[in-house]
């Protein structure tokens, strides 16, 4: 059932702000991944960008491509000068979180003050055995860590009596949280945390038909009530997104990319949620991807619910994951047609300048 709006006193800040998001899958060895990624996001942000976020995945290719987020993350600092820098996320049960904190803490130096710091319980239960971990334990174990994390950072003592340096006490308002949970929705709202919401989200047999928003805004809901009173909220909103200057374009290499994952899942999910002969609307429909011109994913982005009560809209071309030079032309489509109709407004000026997008007409369906 749809959640109930929300009261005036839990809207959102307007104008919303913008990011990118990466797995860093594209089909490239490791090293060409990683500088394809830092490409993309330096061109969106001289495409006027807020934010870039990237995901950690241990051992798995076809899941992520990156193991160390903080370390791929001080190269783009390098490389860039404006767009905030993100984890989306650092599994925080398989790190040290002391460690964790010391590194954040450099990089947030280094790169001028723009790390955001994203964390979760994730990971496949093979991560957690490789760490010498029961994935049963992972709750208790984020939270434990996430206690250290916020310690370090505030300067209070670590077991044996040292403090951190430098000290970071500037980090503690840059922490995310994300869930696929009202109970987690609650957690990060309580502590005053950002709230992270995925680009798409298991249904339940008693739901199978449930909406995204219709999963997420209860999410939400919980978040904003728990959230201590005159603190700002911050959403993320995480949506799959493939925009080409034409519905036909985009479709083709959806068809390529879907399927090309849904046949990954089909290996490793012991009960796939689709297959990869099925129709292509239904791989679209099923891993709540926006496909289209910028016409199209409009129209679709504005029919989710969700969308109007974040602050952050943050899109990644997973799970079609086109080639590179699309991935680009994507960025550009969604900075100069999709975002502005969204509620972005750029706060910077862009230093690149796209192609302009013609509308063209198709009578192929969506």
């Amino acid at each position: 059932m749809p959640s109930t709006p929300p009261t005036p006193a839990a809207t959102t800040p307007s104008p919303k702000r913008l990011g990118f998001f990466s797995r860093l899958l594209d089909d490239a060895p490791a090293g060409e991944r990683y500088r394809l990624v830092a490409e993309q996001i330096a061109h969106a942000e001289a495409l006027g960008f807020d934010s870039a976020w990237v995901a950690q995945h241990h051992f798995h290719e076809h899941e992520g491509g990156l193991p160390s987020p903080l370390v791929f993350l001080a190269h783009v600092a390098a490389r860039t000068h404006r767009i905030r820098l993100g984890t989306g996320i650092i599994t925080l049960p398989l790190e040290n979180a002391v460690r964790v904190a010391e590194d954040a803490i450099v990089l947030d130096l280094l790169s001028g003050g723009r790390l955001d710091v994203g964390v979760g319980t994730g990971g496949t239960p093979e991560s957690f055995a490789a760490f010498g971990l029961d994935s049963e334990d992972r709750s208790a174990i984020f939270a434990r860590q996430l206690a250290v994390l916020r310690g370090a950072w505030a300067g209070q003592p670590l077991a044996g009596g040292d403090t951190l340096y430098p000290a970071a006490a500037q980090l503690l308002g840059r922490i995310w949280q994300a869930t696929f949970s009202v109970a987690g929705g609650t957690r990060a709202g309580q502590a005053g945390d950002g709230l992270m919401l995925s680009r798409t989200q298991p249904r339940t047999d008693e739901s199978p038909e449930a909406t995204l928003a219709e999963i997420q805004n209860p999410i939400i809901d919980a978040y904003l009530a728990a959230l201590p009173a005159g603190s700002t909220p911050r959403i993320v909103g995480s949506r799959s997104l493939f925009v080409a200057d034409s519905r036909q374009e985009a479709l083709r290499l959806a068809d390529t990319g879907l399927r090309r994952f849904a046949a990954q899942a089909a290996k490793s999910d012991a009960t796939p949620r689709v297959g990869p002969d099925a129709p292509l609307a239904q791989l679209i429909a099923t891993y709540d991807a926006h496909v289209g011109s910028p016409e199209d994913v409009i129209a679709s982005l504005r029919a989710d619910a969700t969308l109007t009560r974040v602050t952050d809209l943050v899109f990644q071309v997973h799970s079609i994951d086109p080639p590179h030079a699309a991935i680009l032309r994507s960025i550009e489509l969604t900075a100069t047609a999709v975002a502005p109709a969204l509620g972005w407004v750029p706060r910077h000026s862009p230093t690149a300048a796209p192609r302009a997008f013609t509308p063209q007409p198709t009578t192929e369906p969506a």
